[in-house]
């Protein structure tokens, strides 16, 4: 089998369903390097290869959620090369191979982490990127790819294309980031550019803002600060916002674009003032119903 063509084959096969250039560019990444590990066919590899590369990536310190996405690239290869190309080759990884990782709960900032955050972001462009990431709950992704045209002002709305798994969906503009947008756009170049935030400085100025350019601007902002802060802390910040302000999960659900309610409710931890909130409410029912004289309420 020609591997030079099969991993190209694949990445197209994965741009024809609509995933986002950062994913195929981290998969052929991910292929790439596992094609040059191998010392045979990748026809020929068998399960205890598969074992043998996770040692190998653990020697180099992958953590475990590094290996695990690995191991599903490769795995999601071989289905392809089995079922779409039809190559009779037997997929090697496993479903027992994943490592085991904790699953920690979401990282959110505290209200006064959020003002000293922002009270050192001085820039324009960069204060209403990361409005968007804490009061739209938009990725980093989503961000770089925001166009001019998405931004409904007059319905304090946005249009998020070709999101997460390929997702459109609406997220509205809360009056902090509708401000914030608006002082960027009246000081942002007046080019053809369809992308909404640009670089500002450099042989790139006028260009589209890369979503490494946007991480490490939140880094660098993060460090002025003296906060441990990145993009996706953002968003957490903003769900567990909602969640204390009793927005339904469901409501979180939509405007975050996640698949199911099972990644909102990992918010409701108990030390969540929510969650507080809730436990007392419904004890005092479960008192008054269980109390001896006193009566149930009506």
């Amino acid at each position: 089998m020609d591997i030079t063509n099969s991993i190209p084959n694949y990445m197209r096969f994965l741009k024809r369903l609509n995933y986002s250039t950062h994913t195929i560019r981290n998969y052929f990444y991910v292929l790439k390097n596992f094609a040059m590990w191998l010392e045979q066919p990748i026809e020929r590899v068998q399960s205890e290869n598969i074992l043998e590369y996770v040692d190998f990536l653990l020697d180099k310190g992958l953590i475990p959620k590094t290996i695990n996405c690995y191991l599903d690239i490769i795995h999601g290869f071989y289905e392809h090369l089995y079922y779409e190309e039809k190559k009779k080759v037997i997929n090697p990884v496993k479903p027992g191979y994943a490592l085991r990782i904790p699953r920690p709960l979401p990282r959110s900032l505290k209200e006064e982490d959020v003002e000293k955050l922002f009270g050192v972001i001085n820039k324009l462009r960069d204060q209403a990127m990361f409005r968007l990431m804490l009061r739209c709950g938009l990725r980093v992704e989503e961000v770089a790819n925001l166009t001019v045209g998405a931004i409904d002002f007059p319905r304090r709305k946005i249009t998020v294309k070709n999101g997460k798994w390929g997702r459109d969906r609406i997220v509205f503009i809360s009056n902090d980031a509708h401000a914030a947008l608006l002082a960027y756009f009246a000081v942002r170049p007046v080019v053809k550019e369809k992308k909404l935030f640009l670089v500002e400085k450099g042989s790139y100025r006028g260009k589209p803002i890369s979503v490494c350019g946007i991480q490490k601007r939140i880094e660098y902002y993060a460090r002025k600060a003296s906060i441990n802060c990145s993009c996706h802390c953002l968003r957490h910040t903003m769900a567990n916002l909602l969640l204390n302000a009793d927005a339904k999960p469901t409501t979180i659900q939509e405007i975050l674009g996640h698949d199911c309610t099972e990644s909102i409710q990992r918010y409701c931890k108990a030390s969540n003032p929510k969650v507080r909130r809730d436990y007392f409410r419904a004890m005092e029912i479960v008192m008054q119903r269980t109390t001896p004289g006193k009566s149930e309420p009506h």
